[in-house]
C-alpha cells in the first residue's frame, strides 16, 4: 500500500442542481492517500436532491446563496479546512483518480499551484464544437492580452498550498465563470512559472444537464480579460463566507 501522506486536504466542489453526479463525482474521490481528507460541497441553493447526496456520502455542505461560480470558490477557499485545496467540478468531468498523483507532485517538486489542462487529453464528446472553439478562443485571447503561457484558460481543476491565499494579491476577484481564468493569471504573476505550472489530464462527457450559458458565459469571460489587463475589474462581494451560511458543520444544512 502507497505511503499515506501526513497533510490535510480539501477537494473543493461547487453545485447547483448536481443530483444526476455529485454521488459520483464524491465516489471517484480517492481516500486513504492523505491524513485528512475534507470534501467541501459549496452550495448555491440547489433545488433538487444535490445536498441530501452529498451529506449521505459524507461530505461537508456549505450552502452559499450569493449567486456564482466564482462566489462559490471565493468561499471555499477561505472555510476550507486543508492545507492542499483541490477543485473539481460534480459532474464526473475532471479525473479525480488523479488527484493524489496532482498533491504529492505539488509537494515533491516544491510547487504552489497546478492548473489542469483538459484540451489536450479531451475524450470524445466531452465537449460540444462550439464550447471547443470558444475556449480555444478565450484560451488565445488570454495568452495575447497576459503572456502567461497557459494553453487552457478556462479549465477548473486546480491544486494549490491553501497558502497563497493568505497574500491578498492572490485572491481572485470575480464572483462568476470568469474567476477560473482570473487564478491562472494571478497564479503565473504573483507566484511565478516556476511555482504555477499546467499538467494535463483527461477530460470526459459530463453526467447530468450543464448549466452554462455558452453565449452568456463566453461574452464575459471575455469582457473580463480585457477589462482586467487594464484595471477596470471590480470586487462586487467580499472574501470569505456571510456569518449566516448554513453549514453541515453546525448541523444546520437541511
Amino acid at each position: 500500500m502507497a505511503e499515506v501522506l501526513p497533510i490535510s486536504v480539501t477537494v473543493i466542489l461547487p453545485t447547483y442542481n448536481e443530483e444526476a453526479a455529485v454521488g459520483l463525482t464524491i465516489d471517484s474521490i480517492p481516500t486513504g492517500w492523505c491524513e485528512e481528507l475534507e470534501i467541501l460541497i459549496v452550495d448555491g441553493q440547489s433545488k433538487d436532491k444535490t445536498r441530501e447526496i452529498a451529506l449521505e456520502k459524507g461530505a461537508r455542505v456549505h450552502v452559499e446563496p450569493r449567486k456564482g461560480y466564482g462566489r462559490a470558490y471565493r468561499t471555499g477557499f477561505a472555510i476550507a479546512k486543508g492545507d492542499y485545496i483541490v477543485t473539481m467540478d460534480a459532474d464526473c468531468t475532471y479525473p479525480a483518480e488523479e488527484v493524489p498523483a496532482l498533491v504529492t507532485r505539488l509537494i515533491e517538486e516544491d510547487l504552489d499551484f497546478i492548473t489542469c489542462d483538459r484540451l489536450t487529453k479531451a475524450e470524445e464528446g466531452s465537449m460540444s464544437g462550439l464550447h471547443g472553439f470558444g475556449n480555444w478562443v478565450l484560451s488565445f485571447t488570454a495568452r495575447m492580452l497576459y503572456w502567461y503561457g497557459i494553453k487552457d484558460s478556462q479549465s477548473g481543476m486546480w491544486v494549490f498550498r491553501k497558502s497563497i491565499m493568505d497574500n491578498p494579491k492572490m485572491r481572485p476577484t470575480n464572483d462568476g465563470m470568469p474567476l477560473s481564468q482570473e487564478m491562472k493569471i494571478l497564479a503565473r504573476k504573483v507566484l511565478g512559472k516556476k511555482k504555477a505550472i499546467e499538467v494535463a489530464v483527461p477530460y470526459r462527457e459530463r453526467v447530468g444537464e450543464a448549466v452554462i450559458h455558452t453565449w452568456g458565459d463566453g461574452w464575459k469571460n471575455l469582457r473580463f480579460l480585457y477589462f482586467k489587463r487594464i484595471g477596470l475589474n471590480r470586487t462586487r462581494t467580499p472574501w470569505g463566507p456571510l456569518d449566516d451560511n448554513p453549514d453541515s458543520i453546525n448541523g444546520d444544512v437541511v
